[in-house]
């Protein structure tokens, strides 16, 4: 049984507007449980910390370049690294972060091609299948308060001009599907809706469905035609096709707001390939999550051979957490401190579903795991 020594955190380069990093009593509480600590240099200088604010008076935490931190035991880092930079980490090392083994088949290989012991923190769950390391709640109220705070450009307060309440689609009733169904009846904001409410509002009708429906399209057509904001909650079953063809936009109010919470990528040579759950919208990021029909961005992340000629104002972030980034790893943290501290004891070859409680949901978002299951799914 191998036991990691060292854990290494690099900063996540993707885009000026990604400000998240662990915070220094998370980095502090695994370097009391023993590990020697690699921060990559300048980490946490875009949320205000310092190297100091991390290592206070613990000679195990330093800072070194990016090379060497992805040269470490484990390599702890919230969304994944890039495919070359999959080539940098050493084999055997293990890699905890977003990884989304389902829609990213292309990634998934390259793990294995470069044994990398991969632990995805999405495929995190407990014996009940539910998620133990993630931010639902900031992914539906985040995307949510940008679509309203959209909608009330046209209507200041939130009051129709015939005198109706607002009405929302909501696509998906799993995890971030409820915390969506709350952040729309409250119009994205606590605050917004007491004003609403003070000035009162006639408030939003919102309408959930699942797969069962949205393949019907007279009855998706007669349910566009009345929503103001479209919700994309969707996990779908078959990533190769979209729920929300791009024709059926056109049945949308041109005033209406899509809500992007799903946020799938377009990845057309996988096989089978990913599209979009909502056909022909764009991917947005923490630099740009707002797209306007005439943007000209939209086709930077949109195939050309993806339809995209009906197009509503779109909201969408890969990371809508990441917008009030340091309430985000607060809670990222609190989560991950039981689970790493029984990695740290037991090393990653050593997971099973024999082990106890924390043990059994990190092998379950082990890439052993996932490579055994789809192998078995294929076999049966």
């Amino acid at each position: 049984m191998t036991i990691p020594q060292t854990i290494g955190f690099p900063r996540m380069h993707k885009e000026q507007g990604e400000k998240r990093v662990f915070l220094p009593r998370f980095i502090q509480f695994l370097a009391k449980r023993g590990a020697t600590i690699y921060l990559e240099e300048e980490y946490g200088a875009r949320s205000g910390y310092t190297f100091c604010d991390y290592q206070k008076e613990l000679e195990n935490i330093h800072t070194v370049s990016r090379e060497e931190v992805l040269q470490k035991d484990i390599i702890i880092v919230l969304r994944s690294p890039t495919m070359a930079e999959f080539d940098q980490i050493r084999p055997g090392s293990i890699l905890i972060a977003m990884l989304h083994y389902p829609t990213r088949p292309l990634r998934v290989q390259k793990l294995h091609e470069r044994d990398i012991h991969a632990i995805s923190l999405d495929s995190i769950v407990s014996d009940s299948n539910i998620r133990l390391v993630e931010n639902m709640k900031a992914v539906a109220w985040n995307g949510l308060e940008t679509a309203f705070s959209l909608l009330e450009e046209c209507w200041p307060g939130l009051h129709q001009p015939n005198g109706k309440p607002l009405h929302a689609l909501i696509l998906g009733v799993g995890m971030v599907g409820k915390h969506a169904v709350e952040a729309v009846t409250k119009l994205g904001s606590l605050e917004r809706n007491q004003q609403h409410i003070s000035e009162d509002g006639l408030g939003i009708v919102a309408i959930t469905i699942g797969r069962n429906l949205t393949h019907h399209p007279q009855q998706m057509e007669r349910l566009l035609r009345q929503t103001d904001v479209l919700v994309d909650a969707t996990q779908r079953r078959n990533a190769a096709q979209p729920v929300i063809p791009n024709a059926w936009l056109n049945w949308l109010p041109p005033h209406a707001v899509i809500t992007d919470l799903a946020v799938d990528p377009y990845t057309l040579n996988a096989d089978p390939p990913v599209v979009r759950g909502i056909e022909g919208i764009p991917q947005g990021n923490l630099n740009k999550y707002v797209f306007l029909p005439n943007d000209p961005d939209w086709g930077k992340t949109v195939p050309a051979t993806i339809p995209s000629m009906a197009r509503r104002t779109v909201v969408s972030c890969y990371s809508w957490p990441g917008i009030y980034p340091e309430a985000c790893m607060r809670h990222y943290g609190e989560q991950l401190r039981p689970l790493l501290r029984r990695l740290l004891e037991v090393g990653y070859d050593a997971l099973s579903l024999k082990g106890d409680f924390f043990e059994r949901a990190l092998y379950r978002a082990s890439l052993k795991a996932w490579l055994t299951q789809t192998h078995d799914a294929a076999a049966g």
